[in-house]
């Protein structure tokens, strides 16, 4: 028999003993949110009818109990299936009854266990168990210390993170020399999920227990040092702050006693400088003292004091005294005007006039004059040629598609980012209260949900109540009185009847083929030429090939598509002498086609020989006067009135008084009465897909009928401007300026217009005149003896 250790033989007598004490019956205990292991001292307060059962069983018996984990503690009643199979035997030291019915115990775990069998479930749960064993350790090698020693310096650091650790806790650390004692302190003083718990206590080998229980610490060091970190930089951050004030504080006192300023004292005595300096209106300078005042009072990084800050710079930057002198001469003005714009005599004429009564009353309000006219007349120009002419600044905003009321009147400063209308920006800009402020495109203005612009320039621009405009963003008067306003729009239809009252109306009408000839020579080509990187020498224009450039590659009253022709001419010539041909270059009728390639714009008819049927009426349109050629025919029908031509429902009405008429007066024209019942008449305008409306075109459908009822001609030479009613009177139309021009393109040499409108030739160049005969008729009589 081989001889036994003393040592190893009082071990396995211990073992022996103990797995003798430890029953295979024991009540069962189910404890929540809590893992008990071996050696652990817990304090347990049982108030659940078979937790105190097992209890009392328990310390009836021989004190031992089996504490096992339930799965879900949110379970009041849980059953065998929500507890977990492997547990703790523990046993019960104290235990005292409270008196609400609960049990406090105090257990201390001794071995492990697995639940065999449930052999009672109804009052209390009775269990039969198996211990489990631990598994040995021969021989604590160098890895096994490495491993126990990093395991202690983890947890003392956890301990040290919390403020837990103390030196009996690092003693009683450094007294364990067992794996899986060390594992199971430390794992029951961790505060881990149930699942990973649970996972530790059935692992049976200690050393794989230890490293677990080491890559949860090694977790939990980062995690726990990481919110360190995160909670001192909050706290440093803090006392950072607090620092920082403190020490502005005492730099604000030292000083003081120095009689030095700091960086705000020094701000805020700026501010004070630059109020006074602005020269604001009373309302204004109280309004900036006393938020002056609260900025004082607030800490300078607050985002209030940034707000405050940006109010006071647009109050002390806004010109409220600020203006340019006038310097009106007359006669300087009158050169200016004309060495930018040829023509226009009424317009130029008008702001002559007020130049000369502003220099007669320097203190007259500021009118709004608004240039209504086809783009491209020189409409914009005409604006900063005033504000040279007076020697005064010059803004332009457009208004074209702004929907935003606040884009006029500003935002409140209750939102991010608020800043003041255009007006008041465009005066900062300029830093006079006094300029020539032109609004472009104020007929295209829109409206929406956020309010309607026009309505909110109708303060701006109402000479009564501009004195005191007000602004949401300053929400303080500002004098516009002194501001000359000038607007441009295409057409008044859009405008808003309330808007068009306060604005002096200045109709631009378009250029003459003259007039034309002569801003092309002196403005246009050279212009053209400089920007096109040309010398004079290199190009010259015969005027037959401008004349031709005019009537047949453009059709508008302005001047716009004109320059684009002579730029693209320009760009030729410049791509010939980049590949190295020499100039000059010679544009003649002959050779223009090589260069613009066909003629853009031919007559609407045929116009070689007057025709039955046919004739021209004038029409008024955005880009100026054209000629509108009526057509009209007898077909076989029954007196039915046909009309085509996309025409509007006023022309409509047109054909039907012109029918009418010559139903009426069929005897005088030598026709019979009966003539309409075998017969339809078709008045038809060409340019069918182009819409047509307007009250100018009744005598001229009315001349075409006849023409096609008496077999007469109509004279090749006549257009027609005007309405007709049942009993043959012409009525007055508008636009015979125009209408005269365009007439005029096309090689129109008589005009028929109606008596009333003879009033309007006073605008009618005298070149026109020249070109043309104007006839002005009152009954359709005169007209039909002229045309026919």
């Amino acid at each position: 028999m081989a001889e036994v250790d003393r040592d190893d033989l009082v071990s396995i007598l211990e073992e022996n003993e103990k797995e003798a004490k430890l029953p295979k019956t024991l009540p069962l205990m189910a404890v929540r949110d809590v893992v008990i292991f071996n050696d652990m001292l817990l304090p347990l307060f049982v108030g659940r009818e078979k937790s105190v059962r097992a209890v009392e069983e328990a310390v009836a018996k021989d004190g031992f109990l089996l504490l096992a984990t339930q799965k879900d503690a949110g379970i009041e009643n849980p059953g065998p299936e929500d507890i977990f199979q492997v547990g703790t035997v523990s046993r019960v030291l104290r235990i005292l009854k409270l008196p609400d019915g609960r049990v406090k115990a105090l257990v201390q775990g001794i071995a492990k266990a697995r639940v065999v069998k449930y052999l009672a479930k109804r009052s209390l749960y009775r269990v039969r168990i198996e211990i489990i064993e631990e598994e040995p350790v021969e021989e604590i090698n160098l890895e096994i210390e490495a491993l126990m020693r990093n395991v202690r310096e983890h947890a003392e650091k956890i301990l040290a993170f919390r403020g837990e650790l103390t030196g009996d806790i690092d003693t009683v650390l450094e007294s364990i020399d067992e794996p899986g004692r060390l594992a199971d302190l430390v794992t029951s003083n961790l505060r881990l999920k149930i699942d990973e718990s649970q996972s530790l206590l059935e692992m049976a080998n200690p050393v794989e227990r230890l490293k677990k229980i080491n890559d949860l610490l090694s977790r939990e060091v980062e995690l726990s040092s990481m919110q360190a970190k995160i909670q001192s930089d909050v706290r440093d951050e803090l006392s950072k702050n607090q620092r920082d004030f403190f020490l502005r504080e005492q730099m604000r006192a030292i000083h003081k006693e120095l009689g030095e300023s700091d960086e705000r004292a020094q701000e805020i005595a700026e501010y004070k400088k630059k109020i006074k300096k602005a020269k604001m209106s009373k309302e204004a300078g109280k309004e900036a003292k006393k938020q002056l005042k609260r900025l004082e009072q607030m800490h300078p990084d607050s985002g209030e004091a940034s707000v405050v800050r940006t109010y006071l710079d647009w109050l002390v930057e806004m010109p409220w005294s600020k203006a340019t002198k006038d310097i009106i001469d007359i006669k300087n003005a009158k050169k200016v005007l004309d060495k930018d714009h040829l023509g226009l005599n009424k317009v130029k004429d008008r702001i002559l006039e007020y130049l000369s009564v502003r220099k007669l009353n320097p203190k007259m309000k500021g009118p709004i004059l608004c240039f209504v006219g086809p783009p491209g007349v020189g409409k914009t120009s005409l604006g900063q040629a005033i504000a040279r002419a007076m020697k005064r600044k010059f803004i332009r905003i457009s208004l074209g598609g702004i929907r935003d009321e606040a884009e006029i009147r500003g935002h409140r400063r209750t939102y991010i980012g608020a800043l003041p209308g255009r007006i008041l920006q465009g005066l900062k800009q300029s830093g006079t209260n006094n300029p020539v402020f032109m609004m472009d495109e104020i007929d295209k203005l829109g409206s929406d949900f956020r309010g309607d612009p026009s309505s909110a320039l109708l303060e701006a621009l109402d000479p009564e109540q501009n004195s005191a405009f007000s602004d949401h963003y300053l929400n303080l008067p500002f004098d516009l009185s002194k501001v000359m306003f000038i607007l441009t729009a295409n057409v008044t239809d859009t405008v808003p009847s309330a808007l068009l009252d306060r604005m002096e109306v200045i109709t631009l009408s378009g250029y003459t083929q003259e007039e034309k000839k002569s801003i092309a020579r002196w403005h246009l080509i050279p212009r053209q030429i400089k920007e096109n990187g040309l010398k004079p020498r290199n190009i010259q224009i015969s005027t037959g090939a401008l004349q031709q450039i005019i009537a047949e590659y453009t059709s508008e009253a302005g001047l716009r598509n004109l320059e684009r022709e002579l730029g693209a001419l320009c760009r030729k010539l410049a791509r010939k002498l980049a590949e190295g041909e020499k100039g000059p270059f010679k544009i003649t009728r002959n050779n223009l086609q090589k260069y613009l390639g066909v003629s853009r714009y031919i007559p609407e008819m045929d116009q070689e020989n007057s025709q039955i049927g046919l004739s021209a009426g004038l029409a008024w349109t955005q880009a100026g006067g054209e000629v509108l050629y009526i057509e009209a025919t007898l077909i076989g029908g029954k007196g039915e009135l046909i009309v085509t031509g996309q025409l509007g429902d006023v022309m409509q009405e047109s054909a039907r008084a012109a029918l009418s008429y010559a139903r009426a007066n069929l005897s005088s024209f030598g026709l019979e009465e009966n003539i309409f019942e075998s017969m339809d008449v078709h008045i038809h305008v060409p340019a069918g897909a182009i819409p047509k409306d307007g009250p100018s075109a009744g005598i001229a459908m009315a001349a075409a009928l006849i023409s096609a009822l008496t077999k007469k001609p109509v004279n090749k030479n006549v257009a027609m401007t005007g309405e007709i009613t049942l009993r043959g009177r012409v009525l007055p139309v508008g636009g015979l300026k125009e209408k005269a021009l365009g007439a005029l393109r096309a090689g129109i040499r008589t005009i028929v217009f109606p008596e009333k409108n003879k009033r309007d030739l006073v605008d009618i160049p005298k070149y026109v005149k020249r070109k043309i005969n104007f006839v002005p008729v009152k009954n359709m009589d005169k007209v039909l003896t002229i045309a026919l």
